[in-house]
């Protein structure tokens, strides 16, 4: 596919009648939102005895609660039935909500806008499984994460012009909101109008019998997600995003008016800012990944949201002095550049973040529970943002500043990054790789389609360098088990990667026949388990950059557990840092850095076919001259 292939998606029924939905969904979401949290906050409007700084974060709770209350449910309706008439009558709600909140508009009711506030959770409660689980069914693997980065930046350009639309229609002189009100309902009934595109989309689980005790089932659509770790650490770092984001977000009226003395339109501009950084991120993120779900992306996201959250408390650490009635005036000063850099560029890194992790769920999810682990996502989605408004209100309310909260949200990222990356290390491992191959080295794989995507396989290679782990895990979207030589595998701090990376330690009989047979009962237990191990059968590294003769193991393995066995090449890595001399020795630095390394895949073999001097000719010829 193309690079450019994620806009390809925008010209295909498939996807851009739906992206169009979700889109119009978003929009209307947050002109209502935002055009509610605007009155609030400069027209003085008090609800039940509550000023603006209290308000916004009630206003936040009521619409996350129903993803809290009524996820379960809305998790088994989308498996239950044909999506695109689910997602009409969807559409069909949200006309008629937002022809209640006009009527509470038009009549000054203030107290029904926080009740249509709270409907309109429950109705976007009921979009979100049908969204995220509609993609994998339309969408290949290579597509999903350019499908993801589009709902993603499209709901975050929604965000901007919901922003722009629900600041600029609020009359603060008028009690009528006429404009507003006529905005809503024109933008659900649009909604509803595309969303009679969408494709018929099959239902997953038509037999399945809707336990309507919210209780009961919460617990077990998050057994299921609690399946396959990778994705239950996933949902928990989506919606640590999301707390991450509701308690920046959810200050920026509050923090516009009273530390960088804006009005409405300098809010819309702050929001905007942050908006449009998730959307590049986002957008960016097929690029930067190659076309598949590249996990060494979470880490890189995770470490620039902590260090431009950091940043943001730098930019503005106490009120302005002066007061600021425009965009215009607002960007006159200097310092406030840097407030709308450090909130880009946390969106940006955002996007990064969240990303690959909604795409890796798509991918590793049993396709039959995918609605209801969307569902779980979102439960725990919604838990972690009231949270945020909740540790948000109870850290202002004890005498602490807005960019203080930022500070405290910033140190708190790191530790949560922390956690997640120690229980699941495939993140940190894929994030070196994605370092090491996109910064230290110019990787450039061929061949990619001939890694299967499920199944056991034996991966065999020529063996350059000590970072030829790194690059092939770095170059294959499937984790690979590498058996290693185990003086290798205890070197100091490569250990340390490699033992999370579940390496396989081995040893010559003559050195530890015990530790030998246990890497040869291990790999047989990965390739049972279905996944790929890869082997260097050289049995060390080359100090000349030939290829030397492949041992016998490999028969063994394959004699034992008959899988494919698929050939590849390294080339360009001897004469690098990592590689050894002639004489033993590490090579000085900086050798072959940001060289060009080709990685080249072969077709796999057949096991009845396998043998070391048949891949030892694969391996050379898919090298050929490259040493």
């Amino acid at each position: 596919m193309s690079e450019s292939s994620q806009f390809r998606l925008l010209a295909q029924r498939r996807f851009a009648p739906f992206f169009g939905t979700q889109f119009a969904g978003a929009l209307n979401d947050n002109i209502f939102r935002n055009g509610l949290v605007i009155l609030i906050t400069y027209q003085g409007v008090q609800i039940l005895g509550m000023g603006y700084l209290v308000l916004a974060n009630v206003a936040a709770f009521l619409f996350i609660l129903p993803f809290f209350l009524f996820s379960a449910t809305a998790g088994q309706l989308a498996d239950k039935y044909e999506k695109s008439k689910l997602m009409r009558r969807i559409k069909l709600l949200e006309i008629a909500l937002m022809s209640l909140a006009a009527m509470a508009l038009l009549t000054q009711q203030y107290p029904i806008l926080l009740f249509v506030l709270f409907l309109t959770g429950c109705q976007s409660t009921l979009f979100g499984p049908v969204k995220y689980a509609y993609l994998p069914q339309k969408l290949h693997t290579d597509e999903l994460i350019g499908g993801n980065a589009l709902v993603e930046s499209g709901t975050y350009v929604a965000i901007i012009i919901g922003l722009i639309l629900g600041a600029e229609t609020v009359d603060i002189e008028a009690q009528q909101q006429t404009l507003l009100a006529l905005i809503l309902v024109a933008v659900s009934v649009l909604g509803y109008l595309t969303s009679r595109q969408i494709p018929r989309t099959e239902a997953v689980d038509p037999n399945l019998k809707i336990n309507w005790n919210a209780w009961t089932e919460t617990w077990r659509i998050i057994k299921f997600a609690r399946e396959e770790k990778s994705v239950f650490l996933s949902i928990l770092g989506i919606s640590w995003f999301w707390f991450f984001a509701s308690a920046l977000t959810i200050q920026a009226p509050a923090y516009t008016a009273d530390i960088l003395h804006g009005n409405q339109s300098v809010v819309t501009a702050v929001l905007a800012a942050f908006a449009v950084g998730v959307g590049i991120g986002s957008l960016l993120c097929e690029r930067m990944s190659g076309h598949r779900i590249e996990l060494g992306l979470v880490p890189f996201g995770s470490i620039g949201m902590s260090i431009f959250a950091v940043d943001l408390y730098f930019a503005q650490p106490e009120a302005s002095l002066s007061t600021m009635v425009s965009v215009g005036e607002f960007l006159s000063h200097e310092g406030n550049w840097r407030v709308l850099a450090d909130l880009a560029l946390l969106g940006a890194f955002g996007g990064f973040y969240s990303v690959p992790l909604y795409a890796l769920i798509q991918k590793r999810s049993e396709r039959k529970h995918l609605s209801r682990i969307i569902a779980a996502n979102n439960i725990i989605n919604s838990l972690l943002m009231v949270g945020a408004a909740i540790i948000s209100i109870v850290i202002l309310q004890s005498g602490f500043s807005i960019p203080q909260l930022f500070l405290f949200i910033a140190a708190l990222n790191a530790v949560v990054a922390i956690y997640i990356y120690s229980l699941l290390p495939e993140f940190l491992m894929r994030f070196l790789a994605w370092i090491a191959i996109n910064v230290v080295y110019r990787i450039r794989p061929t061949g990619l389609e001939n890694i299967p995507e499920s199944g056991p396989a034996v991966v065999v290679c020529n063996h350059v360098s000590f970072m030829d782990p790194i690059i092939l895990g770095g170059s294959v979207a499937r984790p690979m088990r590498f058996v290693m030589y185990y003086k290798i595998f205890q070197m100091p701090f490569l250990s340390f990667i490699f033992r999370n990376a579940k390496a396989i330690p081995i040893a010559s009989k003559n050195e530890d026949e015990a530790l030998m047979k246990a890497a040869f009962e291990k790999v047989d237990a990965e390739l049972a388990a279905g996944n790929i191990v890869c082997i260097f059968p050289e049995g060390a590294l080359t100090t000349d950059g030939k290829i030397h003769a492949f041992k016998p193991g490999i028969e063994k393995i394959i004699a034992r557990r008959p899988v494919p066995v698929i050939p590849v090449a390294l080339g360009r890595m001897w004469g690098s840092w990592f590689s050894r001399r002639q004489g033993g020795g590490i090579r000085k630095f900086p050798g072959r850095l940001f060289a060009r390394v080709p990685v080249v895949i072969g077709e796999a073999v057949a096991p009845a076919d396998v043998t070391a001097e048949r891949l030892e000719l694969l391996v050379r010829t898919l090298r050929g001259n490259l040493r």
